[in-house]
């Protein structure tokens, strides 16, 4: 049975991974309406004509319908043969918002809502996607929290204070996407030529959200320096600390990517769907550091 609640467990990972990423399409290639204001059918029918941004929201759809179903079988599973708290607590949270990111998908089809709510509709899939991965990993070598060493006060504020501020970060880029005001600021580094741009309308949204991200780079350099400092290579803080160094630096890439991708149609959407990738994974690492400095051992 521990197999299948493993295999359960993984898919749900994966299958949040697809619904963010496919969440991220939709957003880029502007097919939230592809279904017009309906819900749960599209156009009227259960299968639509074929249309792209039909397409590209009924698929969606039917990804987040399919994912549910695995998460529902997940959390029967875990709550009837899994013993550890944390588990439970994992599947809890990724079914809880699984549900209202749903529901705020459904809601923002029938009603149109500002953008404001809808890139909070990105911030939960990530939150979801995190947990999903947090479970995953209870069943394998990493999933191993509870530590021998003692962690510093410092470093764990550090993670925290770095892992709260990057979903601060993480909304403005969703707040840049549903705002469309990713052609704010041509060129990068400068924005439109300058290195201070005229703080105004689209161009002071995308410029809000670059250096918002410079400073989340800055202080996942710090947290990566400090697990370098207090830690050994084998450690898990330092392995996670790392890679969320990685994944920030190939984000602050893949968003310049995006940007000078502006103006080629499919570039643009290809390129948006790694950054949100990537985001992901950096959310991901911030996430399991967080849990890792709940497992410390006390003094």
């Amino acid at each position: 049975m521990q197999k299948w609640i493993q295999r359960l467990a993984n898919l749900s990972a994966i299958g949040m991974f697809l619904i963010l990423a496919m969440g991220a399409l939709v957003t880029k290639a502007d097919a939230g309406r592809g279904c017009g204001d309906e819900w749960p059918l599209c156009h009227g029918k259960f299968i639509p004509a074929h249309t792209i941004s039909s397409f590209i929201e009924y698929s969606h759809r039917l990804v987040v319908g399919i994912v549910t179903m695995i998460l529902v079988a997940t959390f029967y599973l875990v709550f009837r043969y899994v013993k550890r708290k944390d588990a439970k607590f994992f599947i809890t949270a990724t079914v809880v918002m699984t549900l209202i990111q749903a529901a705020m998908g459904a809601l923002a089809v029938v009603w149109p809502q500002s953008s404001l709510v809808l890139a909070l509709h990105f911030g939960l899939s990530l939150l979801a996607f995190a947990f999903s991965l947090l479970l995953a990993l209870v069943f394998t070598s990493w999933g191993q929290f509870v530590r021998t060493t003692q962690i510093h006060t410092s470093f764990k504020v550090i993670v925290w204070f770095t892992a709260i501020y990057s979903y601060i970060v993480v909304y403005l880029g969703a707040f840049v996407r549903h705002t469309v005001s990713s052609g704010g600021c041509s060129g990068w580094p400068l924005c439109n030529g300058e290195f201070i741009p005229e703080l105004s309308g689209a161009t002071g949204i995308v410029f809000t959200h670059r250096i918002a991200a410079l400073l989340l780079f800055v202080c996942i350099l710090f947290l990566y320096l400090q697990a370098r400092r207090h830690y050994q290579p084998t450690d898990k803080l330092w392995f996670g600390s790392k890679w969320a160094l990685i994944t920030v630096s190939l984000q602050v890439i893949s968003g310049a990517v995006v940007t000078w991708s502006l103006g080629n149609e499919v570039a643009y959407l290809f390129t948006g769907m790694i950054h949100a990738i990537i985001v992901a994974c950096m959310f991901g690492f911030l996430c399991y550091l967080c849990v890792l400095t709940l497992y410390d051992r006390k003094a």
